[in-house]
């Protein structure tokens, strides 16, 4: 077995390790921090699209990698996609599984994604939501990622969310910034833009002071997660590399990654000191 294949098998653990590990309500959208950093993801998502010029929905076919239990594609139906129109890929049964009970009108499949089961120039939009900062074996990005460029079709987008920061608290994760996102799709314009307030700071205060949350989400340095738009050069361009120009954010040394979740964890610390006073 090869190394990618192996990274399948690691993942696979990992994933199960998680769902053994968190309680069962961890994401539950009841809690508001989670129903925040989801609003803030699809906010940031939805703009994105309409950045790119994608609306409406309803003809496009949208291809998710990782799909899971299929949340993010039952989000596009709310955006306007239509159920028939829609893909997914997984590597754990359960969660396609409900994937499937919640959609049965997609196109779901159980696999590795470095193998995608459609066709060339197949998709509108193909998407990721922490995916890639899961994956340790670089040889396993790349082939993902040539497989997600191979289904999309020329002027199509990679619609990209993840984190640029590693997580201190689960070492099975690595942030993914714009220069490595770059090197998975050459010969392709990158956008990336902040989305998310850092979940320590979220957790924190969402439930008390929400519209507190929301603006510090407007302060990049407080954001640990990002959307990006990944556009596939047009039949007459593909031979050229292009770059979307700067990107909205960009870290202001080598440490700052690493310091946005210190610093959320600083105000989230003191904000506690403070109720207990």
């Amino acid at each position: 077995m090869n190394d990618q294949g192996l990274e399948a098998i690691r993942l696979v653990g990992e994933y199960n390790r998680r769902t053994r590990e968190l309680r069962d309500d961890f994401y539950c959208l009841s809690k508001p921090a989670n129903l925040l950093m989801h609003q803030q993801t699809a906010r940031s998502c939805i703009d994105a699209l309409k950045r790119a010029a994608l609306f409406p929905l309803a003809e496009r076919r949208i291809a998710d990698i990782g799909c899971g239990a299929g949340t993010w594609l039952m989000e596009f139906i709310q955006w306007g996609a239509l159920p028939e129109n829609l893909r997914g890929i997984d590597l754990m049964p359960d969660r396609l599984e409900m994937a499937r009970k919640r959609l049965p009108a997609a196109d779901l499949h159980l696999g590795n994604a470095a193998e995608l089961p459609w066709e060339d120039e197949s998709c509108d939009i193909v998407t990721q939501f922490v995916v890639f900062t899961s994956i340790r074996e670089v040889t396993l990005k790349r082939a993902i990622a040539k497989e997600m460029l191979r289904v999309l079709k020329p002027g199509g987008v990679v619609l990209w969310f993840d984190f640029r920061v590693d997580n201190p608290r689960n070492s099975a994760v690595e942030g993914i910034r714009k220069k490595e996102v770059l090197s998975l799709f050459p010969g392709c314009e990158v956008e990336v833009r902040p989305a998310v307030l850092a979940p320590p700071l979220c957790r924190s205060i969402a439930g008390r002071a929400w519209l507190l949350a929301e603006g510090l989400r407007t302060i990049p340095f407080l954001c640990t997660h990002y959307t990006g738009l990944i556009l596939k050069p047009k039949a007459a361009a593909r031979n050229r590399t292009t770059n979307a120009g700067p990107p909205v954010w960009k870290p202001r040394s080598g440490n700052s990654d690493r310091s946005a979740l210190e610093t959320a964890r600083g105000i989230s610390s003191r904000q506690g000191e403070n109720d207990a006073r």
